[in-house]
């Protein structure tokens, strides 16, 4: 694989600029979440690295689980929209508050397929926390409770979003050269 440098158009999020805000949601949740049976939902796997930064900055006990979803794919550049669960839950959701921690939400049609599975689970309540959203991109409504940053349609990689399952380890949230990166074969 390349060096992403070779195809980085920008750093749109810095490192500091992004754990200074996961702080900050961090302690909204704790606020909102005292004395509340909290269950983090992690969507696989980009919202791994935002989960774990995320839980570290909530002071109030909570519980954690994994989802894996697939709606993009290898190569593609946007959801299908055709939501598949390659990965549910082993823990039981009925009467607990779930926080469905996202990386990314963009056109909302995977989001809002996975809420519709869940909310037949029974859960107290069932929010949705993302770090990245992209509302200009939305075309189905989502009840997103905390957001990270509002972004532009642009295509980013980084902290934990992938191009071509690689670069989810860069500290940052970049936009990629599209014109520059090209798939190695």
């Amino acid at each position: 694989m390349k060096d992403y440098r070779s195809f980085l158009k920008e750093i749109l999020i810095p490192e500091d600029v992004l754990q200074k805000r996961i702080a900050e949601l961090g302690a909204e949740i704790s606020r909102d979440y005292a004395d509340k049976n909290l269950m983090l939902v992690c969507i696989l796997r980009g919202g791994v690295m935002f989960l774990t930064d995320l839980m570290r900055k909530i002071s109030v006990p909570h519980a954690i689980e994994f989802m894996a979803v697939s709606s993009y794919g290898v190569g593609n550049r946007e959801s299908s929209g055709a939501t598949r669960i390659t990965l549910d839950l082993i823990t039981e959701i009925y009467d607990k508050d779930v926080l469905l921690v996202e990386d990314i939400i963009d056109s909302g049609h995977t989001l809002a397929s996975v809420i519709e599975m869940l909310n037949t689970r029974k859960p107290r309540s069932l929010y949705v926390c993302t770090l990245l959203d992209k509302v200009e991109r939305r075309e189905v409504a989502v009840p997103i409770r905390y957001s990270g940053f509002v972004i532009p349609n642009k295509f980013v990689f980084g902290y934990g979003l992938d191009i071509d399952d690689f670069y989810r380890n860069l500290p940052f949230i970049a936009v990629v050269d599209l014109e520059k990166y090209k798939a190695d074969p």
